[in-house]
């Protein structure tokens, strides 16, 4: 289903099938990294909520019920740099929001969280407040799906129900979001699936919002400009013979639009950006060749502080 305006989704529905799908990788990372000793993440809610979540091909994902080798195209080689991949963007966060906290930024603020569990997971100091916003059915199922399993949050924990596109700001500050303290923000897996012209108001906001000090984190995918819609649907195509309807070209906004990393930059702030092969040397492993298959290019990750 295309999208549209008022359109609204929960974890097992439309964008938030994405948010499954990527919580999905994130227990395959964790249970690789339990099997050899060598972990690159550790999030022990992933594969709970996933199979919370109950669709069946996520489900089987996540118990070892599915190979992926055996999807076409689905290479041993192709899923491990892509469960790889997975985790290295979730330790590229993670690293970001350890460091912002280091640097003394007791606010931290996560856009459309999804399935995210940094607010349980991470090693928050004292004192620090985590806000996460998602539309409301994504919020109410993660809290009671969480809830259930006993998670407690290692921050102070807030998290708001409310659409990216009405005034989330306001429902921010409702919630207690201190306007004069500065903030770490996060749009990770956000930006594509907002028009151009919504991604460039969602970065304004977030300028005008801050203070000295605080951080943006997001991602740019350079794909998305000049997208091939039928790569990306036969991409996800391929998943329908295993139960998966995900037509991710009718889930995201191609054209042109601005990087993130420039956006920031050439708005004063201070921006590191960094690409998918070079956070696998960083880690000490070897960059996947180009993926034929990947419509949205090798991904850039970016960190960007306004300097005070």
């Amino acid at each position: 289903m295309a999208r549209s305006d008022d359109d609204s989704w929960d974890p097992a529905s439309s964008v938030g099938a994405t948010a499954t799908l990527v919580a999905a990788a994130r227990a395959l990372a964790t249970a690789r990294g339990q099997r050899t000793g060598e972990p690159l993440i550790d999030d022990p809610f992933a594969a709970p909520l996933v199979r919370a979540v109950g669709l069946d091909f996520f489900t089987r994902m996540v118990d070892g019920d599915l190979d992926l080798s055996e999807v076409p195209d689905f290479t041993p080689e192709r899923v491990d740099a892509l469960v790889d991949a997975m985790a290295l963007r979730t330790k590229f966060f993670d690293g970001y929001f350890i460091a912002a906290a280091n640097m003394g930024i007791r606010q931290a603020v996560i856009l459309a969280s999804g399935l995210d569990s940094r607010a349980y997971r991470l090693p928050w100091p004292s004192g620090t407040v985590v806000y996460e916003i998602d539309q409301p059915e994504v919020v109410e199922f993660k809290l009671t799906t969480l809830s259930r399993l006993g998670a407690q949050p290692t921050a102070q924990h807030r998290a708001i129900g409310v659409d990216l596109r009405d005034d989330w700001p306001a429902a921010l500050r409702a919630a207690g979001w201190q306007a004069d303290q500065p903030t770490a923000w996060c749009a990770e897996g956000l930006l594509i699936y907002l028009p151009p012209e919504a991604q460039d108001r969602l970065l304004d906001t977030l300028i005008q919002l801050s203070t000295p000090r605080s951080r943006i984190a997001t991602e740019f995918a350079p794909g998305i400009v000049d997208l091939d819609a039928d790569s990306a649907r036969a991409g996800t195509a391929t998943f329908a013979a295993q139960g998966l309807d995900l037509d991710m070209a009718s889930l995201v906004y191609p054209g042109p639009r601005h990087s993130a990393a420039d956006y920031l930059s050439e708005r004063g702030w201070h921006v590191n950006a960094v690409t998918t092969s070079e956070l696998f040397s960083r880690n000490g492993l070897t960059p996947a060749p180009p993926d034929e298959h990947d419509p949205l290019g090798e991904i850039v990750y970016i960190s960007a502080e306004l300097r005070g």
